[in-house]
């Protein structure tokens, strides 16, 4: 994906043994194989709230507590795209490495129900690194375990990775175009 010097060093958050970061201007490149994570959060009523408040889903297996007795589940649910969301890559260790990353694409398959007072964990892994009609893009496979050690969520996401030179310099020439 890139000619940039090996530097030897490790990326914040690196599991993988293998991986390296290449080093260009003192920002840190992803690169294939990387794993990394992002903390880990308990999930409380708050937050089934505000992301009910946010979105205007008030489905009652989210907050009913008799709604969801009466449901296989038992307990109120966490909301799916609250649970995809939080797979979100800047909330990761390697926030500070994704300049010029571009949302481009995602997938999710829930396997565990999220309840209140669950304790998740979102990981993440460098699957595929690619070039494209000109354009370079990164797939990063996404998980998400919970206390128990359980996969609740798996899924991807695929990022279109923008020249960050380019990036710069089409920003300035937007500026001074504007200010004519």
């Amino acid at each position: 994906m890139h000619s940039k010097k090996q530097s030897g060093k490790r990326a914040p958050g690196v599991e993988h043994k293998d991986a390296w970061a290449a080093q260009d201007d003192d920002e840190l490149i992803l690169t294939l194989g990387q794993a990394f994570s992002s903390p880990s959060k308990t999930l409380t009523d708050a937050h089934f709230v505000l992301f009910s408040g946010v979105t205007g889903d008030n489905h009652p297996i989210h907050y009913d507590v008799e709604y969801a007795r009466r449901t296989r589940f038992q307990k109120p649910l966490a909301h799916g795209l609250l649970v995809t969301a939080m797979t979100a890559l800047g909330a990761s260790s390697v926030s500070r490495q994704i300049e010029g990353f571009v949302f481009v694409e995602q997938g999710s398959r829930f396997l565990k129900p999220v309840v209140v007072g669950d304790t998740v964990t979102p990981r993440f892994h460098v699957e595929k690194i690619w070039s494209e009609g000109g354009k370079r893009f990164v797939r990063i496979t996404t998980a998400l375990v919970n206390q128990r050690g359980e996969t609740a969520l798996e899924g991807f996401h695929i990022y279109q990775v923008l020249d960050h030179d380019a990036e710069r310099t089409n920003g300035r020439a937007e500026s001074s175009t504007q200010k004519d």
